[in-house]
């Protein structure tokens, strides 16, 4: 009796295990570190608590690049959660590519919003 391996592919079933799991953890790992950051910054600071400090903690370039940095994580975090619950639970396919794909636009949309807030653009 033969047995054939050939390379009959599924059409469902995200099928990503451990770089999706790694990258949820980085990504996660990130964004608390800078909820610490940002925390501290504010817990130490002097005077209220308003616009100016706001406005003061996200003026500097450093600062603003790492903010970039973290909307992205927060996108990419999203995006394999959403995803991967969509494949779990969304069984027609027609259905699922559609949610997928407002939900990557609607996440794409707000990563863009957050950088136009940050510099103003």
């Amino acid at each position: 009796m033969s047995v054939n391996y050939g390379t009959k592919r599924s059409v469902v079933g995200a099928h990503y295990g451990l770089r999706d799991w790694l990258a949820q953890r980085i990504t996660a790992v990130l964004m608390a570190l800078f909820t610490v950051l940002l925390l501290a910054r504010v817990l130490f600071s002097h005077g209220p608590i308003g616009y100016d400090l706001w406005a003061g903690l996200f003026s500097s370039q450093w600062m603003k690049a790492l903010t970039f940095t973290v909307i992205i994580a927060l996108l990419y975090h999203a995006w394999v959660g959403v995803r991967n619950v969509l494949m779990d639970y969304v069984k027609p396919a027609s259905l699922r590519l559609s949610l997928q794909v407002f939900a990557l636009v609607w996440l794409i949309a707000c990563a863009g919003w957050g950088i136009q807030v940050l510099w103003r653009l």
